[in-house]
């Protein structure tokens, strides 16, 4: 009865002590500050009228400490502090005594030095920032801001689904949108207009797209308060100049709107300029004092002004044609496929791959160590049963018991004398010191025992580690190899499945399942073993209760594997979507749209308990059906002990060893099924990450040629009509391109957005495959050479 509770304490105290760390860092988060803008920001009450935004000497730090600042109240508000006090804790404040006043539909321009902190002004704004002295007040707090950031944030979706951001389709809005924010002509080249899905990132995307993309978003959000951060820095000269011209002057018309830009022709546009120097405002008025100040042409020197050929009364973007969208019949190619699960029993290569990375020597070890451990416990057991059978008071009770009243006392003493005489095996096993050699040999046995537990422990802890370090190495270096359009096409969150989920099922819970399946599986062939031997008849009874239990395996193992499939399918999107979430999540708080991620999230969360749920309730359905069984095999074990021994066809001391297995083989048998269709869930995880170790493309790392010493000496690059594609199905990235430089030269490349100015450098470094010519590098083509070598 002690076997499996100490079997089960040290795990116990494992567990206790994963969950005692795990539930301390969760605190640790919990613990962390809320964004509190009851607290942050000043009652809207205090605005005057038509004003948006006032800020009154307010201090910000990017540093978000959960205690309470020094100079607050409990409820947060700011007091006052003497001016040395204040000088001394904001020490590592970003921003300082910032105080601007914003009407309501003002053009503000932002403008300073890099590291000014423009971009920190937004992020105040938005509440993103600690503030930790003075006071702010917005007027659109609960409609929120509409924003862009310096670097775009993509959903993976569609363009459209991008833009919409969760609000209700309206084709006249949308339309006028997309015209403002110059994407027509993208919509036109793109393979399925605005239905064409978005990479995780905007991988399908040039830079200017995404920016622009962006900037549809904020604008079809229909804010009163616009933030944009550097919106047109990403984009060709005409194109932001149609942008400016007809979304920030145009569609946001009568909206509050705050630019950061370093385009001196947009500024003299603005109502406002704010210049920013050293995390002050060190200036504020209209463009006619400050574009001319001294001080702003000292600190605004590196300001880009639009070339000449861009004025506000042209317009060089050609044909600005409506788009719709593609056609319903139309055949789209889906950038992200829905992710693969095996169907099916798993293959019986998973178990062959996992047999490898354990090693042949170091598997079969643990095979032998089982079989020992197992017979040594047998054998053990065996023993005690022989020694009661055959112990001398056993013996002497029995014939007491039959012959007292036959046998005279002098004729039994006279019986006794001449068996002893004639059996020195007699002598061993009956004499009356005859405990100190059954306890002798019931100790090795238990010895042995001891040190096959030991080993087989050991062998199976080392043969695990050895497994998962074989398994991550591949599967880590099968990750590193692939080719940019692997990930392209694959969303992080089922890399992450990969890394997280499923590496830590074979780190620890595919060793500790398997180690019980195989225990358990040499302890019924013992049991079995015993039994059988002490009740022969135990094996009529045996057959239909094996036929039985293959059924309910079966139908169970078939239901439990798909649903470890489907639950670790559905684990994906909840790690990309809390890694999307995370990564946007300035955009999320500026739009408002916090409750609807929290719906989404918990959603798919739903989606996966369903299927935890499921499996729960079938394994619940395994264990009524295997215990309803074993009540029915000890029953007959029972019956049939009970009618040997009234026949005395059995030895009374193996039936009691065959009853006391029996009671035992239902918990053994119901552990088999159990601990089988359970690794075979667990070796779910193996299959999937042997479909990334074996079925990831990777890069042509092998050359047929060896680097040339001191390779390269001129830096001649040439390329050879060179037509390049990401993917089978998209047109060319590069067609046909020739060219070719000379020593020295300093070379610009210019190109409007998407015509492959990146895809250049992308071909050069390999990081994608030409689909033909050549790219020379002093003579040398670089497809010739190892890749590892060459970058």
């Amino acid at each position: 009865m002690l076997i499996a509770p100490l079997n089960a304490f040290p795990w116990v105290i494992n567990g206790l002590v994963e969950a005692w760390v795990s539930v301390r860092r969760v605190q640790h988060f919990l613990d962390l500050s809320d964004m509190d803008t009851a607290s942050y920001y000043l009652h809207v009450g205090s605005l005057m009228k038509n004003k948006e935004i006032m800020m009154r000497s307010a201090d910000f730090a990017w540093n978000h400490d959960k205690r309470r600042r020094p100079g607050e109240t409990e409820e947060g508000r700011s007091v006052s502090m003497p001016i040395e006090k204040r000088s001394e804790f904001n020490q590592s404040s970003i921003l300082f005594r910032l105080s601007l006043d914003v009407h309501q539909g003002q053009l503000i321009g932002v403008v300073g030095k890099v590291g000014s902190g423009k971009s920190s002004l937004l992020y105040s704004l938005l509440g993103e920032m600690q503030r930790t002295h003075g006071t702010i007040s917005i007027a659109c707090l609960q409609s929120g801001f509409g924003f862009t950031a310096q670097e775009p944030w993509t959903q993976h979706a569609t363009l459209r689904e991008n833009i919409l951001f969760g609000k209700q389709y309206d084709a006249a809005t949308y339309w006028s949108v997309i015209e403002a924010c110059a994407l027509m002509d993208d919509l036109k080249i793109l393979p399925a207009g605005d239905q064409t899905e978005i990479g995780e990132n905007g991988v399908t995307l040039s830079g200017g797209q995404k920016a622009r993309v962006s900037l549809a978003r904020a604008v079809y959000q229909d804010k009163d308060v616009y933030l944009l951060d550097d919106p047109l820095s990403a984009v060709d000269a005409h194109v932001a100049l149609h942008i400016f011209r007809q979304c920030i002057l145009g569609k946001l018309q009568g909206k509050t709107r705050i630019i950061v830009t370093h385009h001196d022709q947009y500024l003299e546009k603005c109502d406002l300029i704010v210049m920013l120097k050293d995390g002050t405002i060190a200036e504020t008025g209209p463009p006619s004092v400050v574009l001319h100040d001294t001080v702003f042409l000292a600190s605004t020197s590196a300001l880009v002004p639009v070339s000449s050929t861009a004025n506000f009364g042209s317009d060089e973007r050609g044909d600005d044609a409506a788009v719709e969208p593609a056609a319903d019949g139309a055949p789209l190619h889906r950038l992200v496929q829905t992710e693969e699960k095996e169907i099916g029993v798993v293959r019986f290569s998973v178990y062959s791959d996992y047999w490898k990375a354990v090693g042949h020597c170091l598997a079969a070890s643990v095979l032998i160590s089982l079989v020992l451990m197992q017979g040594s416990r047998n054998v053990s057991d065996w023993w005690l049963s022989y020694w009661v059978v055959h112990s001398h008071h056993a013996a002497a009770s029995s014939a007491n018991d039959s012959l007292s009243e036959v046998v005279t006392p002098s004729l039994l003493a006279h019986l006794h004398q001449k068996t002893r005489a004639s059996s020195i095996w007699y002598n061993v096993t009956e004499a009356e010191d005859n405990v100190f050699f059954y306890l002798t040999v019931y100790g090795g046995i238990a010895g042995a025992n001891c040190i096959f537990t030991l080993f087989r422990a050991f062998l199976f802890a080392f043969g695990g580690i050895c497994a998962a370090k074989c398994l991550h190495s591949k599967l880590l270096g099968s990750i590193l190899k692939a080719p940019i359009s692997f990930f392209d096409v694959t969303p992080i969150g089922r890399i992450l499945n990969r890394f997280s989920s499923d590496v830590f099922t074979i780190d620890d819970s595919l060793p500790f399942i398997m180690n019980i399946l195989l225990a358990q599986f040499y302890g019924v062939l013992g049991t079995l073993a015993i039994t059988c031997y002490g009740l022969p008849w135990f094996a009529v009874l045996l057959l239909p209760l094996a036929y039985i239990y293959y059924h309910v395996q079966r139908y169970y193992r078939f239901t439990s594997r798909e649903l470890k499939r489907i639950t670790s399918v559905t684990l994906s999107p909840i790690y990309a979507h809390f890694s999307e979430t995370l990564t946007g999540l300035a955009y999320i708080r500026a739009f408002r749209s916090s409750p609807r991620f929290i719906q989404t999230n918990q959603s798919a969360l739903e989606v996966n308990q369903k299927a935890n749920f499921a499996g729960l309730v079938a394994s619940q359905w395994l264990n009524i059906c295997l215990q309803m069984l074993g009540v029915a095999m000890v029953t007959g074990v029972a019956f049939i002990a009970v009618l040997e021994h009234f026949y005395r066809t059995v030895n009374p001391g193996l039936v009691g060893l065959a009853i006391s297995y029996a009671l035992s083989v239902t918990n053994l048998l119901s552990g088999l099924v159990s601990s089988f269709t359970e690794t075979e869930k667990q070796m779910v995880s193996v299959e999937r990450a042997q479909q990334y170790i074996e079925g990831t493309p990777s890069e042509k790392f092998e050359g047929i040629l060896d680097i040339p010493p001191l390779w390269p000496s001129a830096g001649i690059v040439q390329f050879n009509d060179v037509y390049m594609s990401y993917r089978a199905h998209l047109p060319c990235a590069l067609n046909g391109v020739s060219f070719e430089t000379h020593p020295n030269e300093k070379l610009g490349i210019v190109g409007r957005t998407g015509s492959g100015k990146s895809s250049l450098f992308l071909t050069l470094f390999r990081m994608v495959e030409i689909r033909s010519g050549d790219i020379m590098i002093d003579g040398t083509n670089v497809a010739h050479l190892p890749l590892s070598d060459f970058r």
